[in-house]
């Protein structure tokens, strides 16, 4: 059998570092002979998860343009120079059939590199609005796995393929009774439960809001599984109690989904996609400073389908009561709205991105 080298690249939020690991455990399966290197930001949260994951990697000294703080801008082309070649060294040493980037700043430095030197690229884009690094990479890509309509706008139609988002192999097979679950998290299992979701840093603004009304919504008769982010979890931390689990990462997702019985949740792509797959009524409270406003543009798409609800950070302080009480107390809404998200699940995304990588790598 030959033996394939694959070199992946996804970091800086688990957005992206765990579409990468769904992805090289599915070409693991796939291929067993294979060989994997992770190429990651140097001071990210991905050299922590991929090792943890079973795989090697490669730290770059990369990061993305800071519009908060100028001067650190001035470093930025040395990164990239730095970036572009550690990036030539490690494509030079481990001779990759292929080159997969899931997002990130280590991505593009690593993409871009393998493009100018002749290795096969496949970029998996995860939102309904692209960045302007994947739009960068797309000229030297031989395919690009995308999650939504209405791509070839800003791609070449050739290259798409719709495949949906990599999923972790726990969310797709959930089988976990909710009271087992609840159980799991030390909550009453007679309660219905809230869970809490800011992305995999947190999210300063959901977590003020949750401190805000925590009593208001223990009194509609929640549990909550709030989880506030590493940076946040010493601040919030002393409002625990029985019904509310305050922690700062959830590294058993498949728990806190089987668990909850509504979802609030930033709209990061893979989140997104994973949410779709458990299927439980959800709000969403989308970043607005991310990158062409991209969190919006996701929830819109599954809003738009009638299959969850949308609150901007902006309208929070005003709207989140009358909405969220709309909503719970409404069992045909969120009946409705829990088929039609999962309805837009795409379960197989993995197993079809690696299909388009082995249409690449045996031409």
């Amino acid at each position: 059998m030959k033996e394939y080298s694959f070199i992946i690249s996804g970091g800086g939020t688990g957005g992206h570092i765990y579409p990468a690991i769904a992805i090289a455990d599915a070409l693991k399966e796939k291929y067993p002979n294979a060989k994997f290197m992770f190429v990651g930001a140097a001071d990210r949260m991905e050299m922590q998860k991929v090792p943890n994951a079973g795989y090697p990697i490669e730290g770059l000294w990369i990061s993305g343009f800071q519009r908060s703080n100028m001067l650190k801008n001035l470093l930025l082309p040395f990164k990239v120079v730095s970036s572009m070649f550690k990036s030539f060294l490690i494509l030079k040493k481990h001779k990759p059939n292929i080159a997969i980037g899931t997002g990130g700043y280590a991505s593009a430095a690593l993409l871009k590199t393998a493009g100018l030197i002749g290795v096969k690229t496949l970029i998996q884009e995860q939102n309904s609005f692209p960045g302007i690094t994947n739009k960068i990479l797309a000229g030297n890509a031989s395919k690009i796995c995308v999650a939504y309509d209405g791509l070839d706008t800003y791609f070449s139609k050739d290259k798409i393929v719709k495949t949906g988002n990599p999923l972790r192999g726990q969310i797709v097979n959930l089988n976990i009774a909710s009271a087992e679950a609840k159980n799991q998290f030390e909550l009453d299992v007679n309660k219905k439960t809230l869970l809490v979701l800011g992305g995999s840093l947190g999210a300063r603004t959901i977590n003020n809001l949750i401190a805000k009304k925590l009593e208001y919504l223990l009194n509609l008769g929640f549990n909550i599984i709030w989880q506030c982010g590493k940076l946040y979890y010493d601040e919030f931390k002393s409002l625990e109690n029985k019904h509310v689990k305050i922690v700062a990462f959830i590294d058993r997702m498949d728990l806190a989904y089987a668990a909850a019985n509504v979802i609030i949740s930033r709209a990061g792509a893979s989140s997104v996609s994973e949410l779709a797959v458990v299927g439980k009524p959800t709000v969403f409270i989308p970043s607005p400073n991310v990158a062409e406003d991209h969190q919006t543009k996701n929830a819109l798409a599954i809003v738009d389908k009638n299959a969850a609800i949308l609150i901007k950070e902006k309208d929070l302080e005003l709207n989140f009561n009358d909405e969220l009480q709309n909503f719970i107390f409404n069992p045909d809404l969120l009946a409705t709205l829990s088929a039609n998200f999962k309805a837009l699940a795409q379960p197989n995304a993995t197993e079809s991105i690696v299909k388009e990588v082995e249409k690449i790598i045996e031409e």
